[in-house]
């Protein structure tokens, strides 16, 4: 026993001596931790914040008296709030100053008639499309047939309204060189200029227009079915991937329930 115990520690010793040297180890650097998503940061808020002009019947309006936001897209982000779990807060902004007031985080998202632009698309995302649509006029019904075509707008005696800021001066400017444009600044009454005579037209998104007609007996929508350009509607998003995931999302669910259906027809039928 005293032989065999020698030869296994000697056995042991050689082993030893022959085996390379440990290695110490050392501390591994952890994965940084994910940031956040404004998708968490609203859910941990408990509210939406919603950017609105509320200028814009009938996707967005601020009542001036009371400060409460009604419209077709106030009941949508009210939907889109209940499916969060989370309040929705209206933030008043205005259309000269949407992008500024999104990229200084005023709000998660801006709604209330956004148009798609590529503009807008450098600065984040845009939801699933809401709705297609483009530019054309809105004038008094016995003008009708004389502004049809951009050709027949665009004449120096031809007075053509327009609101600041969006893409509906944007779309005047681009395309009429001799008519005379003025930028009339509230959104809200600027069809009772061409009402009351002071402006012989606008061109807006047909689905205003359609909208406006309803509210002013006097005034015809000029083939809203063929606008002169195309144009879409959607919620314009921070550039975080989960949010944009969700909003799609429960724009889906909303299509494929019926919900949204019910919900253009109160406003746009």
């Amino acid at each position: 026993m005293i032989r065999k115990t020698t030869f296994l520690s000697a056995a042991a010793a050689v082993l030893l001596a022959l085996a390379p040297a440990p290695v110490l180890a050392q501390a591994q650097p952890q994965p940084a931790a994910a940031s956040a998503s404004r998708l968490d940061e609203i859910v941990s808020r408990g509210v939406l914040k919603v950017g609105m002009p509320g200028d814009y019947k009938p996707f967005g309006y601020m009542d001036k008296k009371t400060g409460a936001f009604e419209g077709f897209d106030v009941e949508m982000v009210e939907a889109l709030g209940k499916a969060l779990g989370v309040k929705v807060e209206v933030v008043k902004s205005s259309w000269p100053t949407l992008m500024k007031d999104f990229e200084g985080g005023a709000f998660d998202i801006a709604a209330g008639g956004v148009s798609i632009t590529l503009e807008r698309a450098k600065k984040g995302y845009f939801s699933t499309a809401l709705m297609r649509e483009g530019k054309t006029p809105i004038t008094l019904c016995k003008n009708k047939e004389k502004f049809e075509t951009l050709a027949e707008i665009d004449k120096p005696d031809v007075k053509v309204i327009v609101n600041p800021g969006g893409t509906n001066e944007k779309f005047a400017r681009a395309h009429l060189k001799n008519a005379k444009i003025t930028v009339y600044p509230d959104n809200v009454t600027i069809f009772e200029q061409i009402v009351k005579g002071d402006a012989d037209l606008m061109m807006t998104d047909s689905s205003e227009t359609r909208y406006q007609q309803k509210l002013h007996p006097e005034l015809c929508s000029v083939h809203p079915d063929k606008p002169f350009d195309f144009a879409e509607k959607a919620y314009l998003l921070p550039r975080d991937v989960p949010l944009k995931a969700f909003v799609d999302e429960w724009l889906h669910i909303m299509v494929e329930t019926g919900q949204y259906h019910t919900l253009f027809a109160k406003y746009f039928s």
